[in-house]
């Protein structure tokens, strides 16, 4: 038992040595980091507080009263984005989806389909999403269709999933041009049909492949369902509007962009480190 004890594996003096030089290489670099941080933005600080103008800006943009007071109906306004965002990601996806098939397909009898979802792609990649708000909720109520709803939530909601279902396309679209064709004909030789090669090999490592960008083009939605204020929506940059111009007072934009950014910073955290893991992944693969 001693003889094992003994025979254990310890780290030698080197190796003791260059631990101890990495940690101090470390502990230097993060030193070097803090101060560097703290110089820089101290002085952005210091410029911006110390300007002739600050005290009005102050009072302008960040009036804490203001703010609490305005803060009940800005998050009401907030939850119309959220229910925009998740009620119009689950239609988006499902349409992309579609679309990045049709795209992909290698049938003779698809082909106007297509055709159509190229051309479906192409505009409204192109167009700007304000333009497309504007287009479809003043034009759709003028064409008097029974049946279509006129509410400007309605609306607004399939402004934003037309456009965006045209950009999720083509992220999956590149997911499942990135499998290897290899893949696909592995599937074949085992005996599956084109569909159920597509369905049990191809989607599952496409998706996995673009989960990151898809959750940059999820973060993206949420801000932009901010856009749909302009068909008199009350969302949070509606409500923070209708606030400023009550009083000039500009703090309720503060307020709104405040409520955005503590959603939005943590699911762009969380992307981040979705790519970086599959970096890793790749990297460790790429070893193999």
């Amino acid at each position: 038992m001693s003889e094992r004890v003994n025979s254990a594996w310890s780290p030698s003096s080197r190796e003791i040595e260059r631990r101890g030089a990495r940690q101090r290489i470390s502990r230097k670099q993060a030193t070097i980091a803090a101060v560097s941080s703290t110089i820089v933005l101290g002085t952005l600080i210091a410029i911006i507080v110390t300007s002739p103008g600050w005290a009005t800006v102050k009072k302008t943009f960040f009036d804490i009263e203001y703010g609490r007071e305005v803060f009940p109906t800005v998050i009401a306004g907030l939850w119309i984005n959220l229910q925009l965002t998740f009620i119009g990601g689950a239609a988006i996806g499902v349409i992309a989806l579609g679309l990045a098939l049709m795209r992909t397909t290698k049938s003779p009898a698809l082909t106007p389909f297509r055709f159509l979802a190229t051309a479906y792609v192409d505009i409204f990649r192109g167009a700007p999403l304000i333009l497309i708000i504007l287009l479809v909720g003043f034009g759709v109520p003028a064409l008097g269709l029974k049946g279509i709803s006129s509410n400007v939530i309605f609306l607004g909601t399939v402004a934003v999933v037309l456009t965006y279902s045209a950009y999720v396309a083509e992220v999956i679209r590149s997911g499942i041009l990135s499998i290897h064709p290899s893949q696909r004909a592995a599937a074949r030789s085992l005996g599956l049909t084109s569909g159920q090669t597509m369905r049990f090999v191809v989607l599952p490592q496409a998706i996995r492949r673009v989960v990151p960008p898809l959750l940059n083009d999820f973060v993206s939605l949420l801000k932009d369902t901010g856009l749909v204020s302009i068909l008199g929506v009350t969302d949070a940059v509606r409500a923070a509007q209708i606030n400023a111009s009550r009083t000039f007072n500009y703090t309720p934009y503060v307020v709104a962009a405040v409520l955005f950014l503590l959603i939005t910073i943590p699911m762009t955290r969380y992307t981040d480190r979705a790519i970086r893991q599959r970096t890793n992944a790749q990297s460790s693969e790429g070893a193999i």
